[in-house]
């Protein structure tokens, strides 16, 4: 038996025994009012702070009820369709400039933002033997969980790692956000040489390039790419810079810095809790999912049959049986999720390009018909509408990113906006979190070890 190997059939003794003593009954909840998963009895979220960097609209409260209506995501004030137009009518790239907006309350002039970038070119570069000490030399088949330990480990790197000033929040903000792209390049790297027998190459950094054109000229063994595919990384890495405080990243983002606790710790537990399937992790589900519909499907422009098989998903009679149409629905967005939409949008021409055109549409068609398969299965009328995961692994799947670091590609982007609410959190709190639990297990009286049975 090699060392350190506990037998399956122990584990499955203990787990029979952790079961017996451990169950917890489900009415329980409504009985003392058990908010579960800090939501409402209307699945809006518990208040539990205020936030100036970012607002999530999808419905208003009318006497009590949900009203659904288009929705909105504003960027400290600012919406962000609006800040994506104004890139593409500059052609210019915007996520430098959203990430100042974030951190800093205020879209930069044009000498600041000059000045922001040329800084965060220079943080990129990773620590001395970084790279062959904390990646080559223990690399992992998933790059959510590298980027989470090399995070951590950029602690041991930092002389003033502890440092509790806004100048030191800031300054570490700055260098994480900056390095995110490179860490999951050569994460991703270390990956495919070590597990999948693949060759490797690590291109240097170029600091004229914007953070979305770098992340293609490392990725790509040639480093060629076209602006029109930078552009689009570009506008995937603004509409999943922030969304506002209340998703579990950035709450747990949050509630790690109210503990007091330093910066590494608060971003790294930010990206293991956005590796999760019910989080960032959706997207690779929508994908798998894609392409069983693709397979599925004969006709892909046939409604009816499309429908038909969106049906049989649900039914739990294909697909992966969760029954579940990955990519629609959203906590806080019903009629609409204004980044599907800008990703929608912003696809179709290089869809065209690339000969995905039938593909593109296909999703559309999803995005169309699974609302009416849902409302016919639920018997209510509620506003579904299509999220942004529906069109981010294509997006992705058009660039050639591979889909290992569809998530971690998530993570690179919503850096900016976990940074920003530490600060925040950092600044104008001063409470550690701490919500109620209610214990439901009667007291006991001990009994000595050989009266146990």
């Amino acid at each position: 038996m090699p060392r350190g190997f506990v037998k399956k059939e122990t584990i499955s003794t203990l787990c029979a025994e952790f079961k017996k003593h451990n169950y917890i009954d489900p009415a329980l909840n409504e009985r003392y009012n058990v908010k579960r998963g800090l939501r409402n009895s209307d699945g809006t979220g518990v208040m539990a702070g205020l936030t100036q960097i970012c607002n999530v609209h999808g419905y208003i409260m009318n006497e009590g009820e949900k009203q659904p209506v288009e929705g909105e995501l504003t960027y400290r004030g600012y919406n962000v369709r609006d800040l994506i137009d104004g890139c593409i009518k500059e052609h210019r790239y915007g996520y430098e400039e959203v990430s100042y907006l974030l951190l800093f309350g205020t879209l930069p002039t044009a000498q600041q933002l000059e000045f922001f970038r040329m800084v965060l070119a220079q943080a990129r570069s990773l620590p001395q033997d970084f790279v062959q000490d904390m990646i080559l030399k223990a690399p992992s088949k998933d790059i959510m969980n590298k980027l989470a330990r090399s995070v951590l480990a950029l602690y041991s790197y930092d002389e003033f790692a502890e440092e509790s000033s806004l100048e030191g929040e800031l300054r570490k903000a700055i260098y994480i956000i900056a390095r995110m792209p490179t860490i999951m390049v050569n994460a991703y790297q270390a990956k495919i040489g070590h597990y999948d027998n693949k060759s490797t190459y690590f291109h240097p950094v170029r600091p004229e390039e914007s953070l979305a054109q770098s992340i293609l000229s490392t990725l790509r063994i040639n480093r060629e790419y076209t602006e029109e595919e930078a552009l689009l990384l570009d506008t995937c890495l603004i509409l999943h810079a922030e969304h506002g405080g209340g998703n579990n990243s950035t709450f747990v983002c949050r509630a790690m810095t109210s503990s007091g606790t330093d910066a590494y710790s608060s971003y790294s537990a930010a990206i293991g809790a956005l590796k999760g399937f019910r989080h960032g992790g959706a997207n690779i589900n929508v994908v798998r999912m894609f392409e069983t519909i693709k397979q599925g499907v004969s006709n892909w422009k046939d409604n009816e049959e499309v429908s038909r098989f969106l049906g049989q998903i649900l039914d739990r009679e294909k697909g992966d049986g969760t029954g579940l149409i990955y990519g629609m629905g959203h906590a806080v967005y019903t009629v609409s999720d204004p980044r599907a939409q800008i990703l929608r949008d912003s696809a179709e021409k290089l869809a065209s390009e690339k000969g995905m055109t039938e593909e593109f549409e296909l999703l559309k068609s999803i995005e169309r018909l699974a609302p009416d398969e849902i409302a016919k299965r639920k018997g209510d009328k509620k506003s579904i509408c299509a999220n942004v995961d529906l069109y981010s692994g294509f997006v992705y799947r058009m660039l050639g990113i591979p889909m290992e670091l569809y998530t971690p590609l998530f993570a690179v982007a919503r850096m900016s906006g976990w940074c920003a609410h530490r600060i925040e959190e950092y600044t104008t709190c001063s409470r550690i979190m701490r919500p109620a639990y209610k214990s439901v297990v009667h007291k006991q009286e001990y009994l000595p070890l050989d009266s146990r049975r």
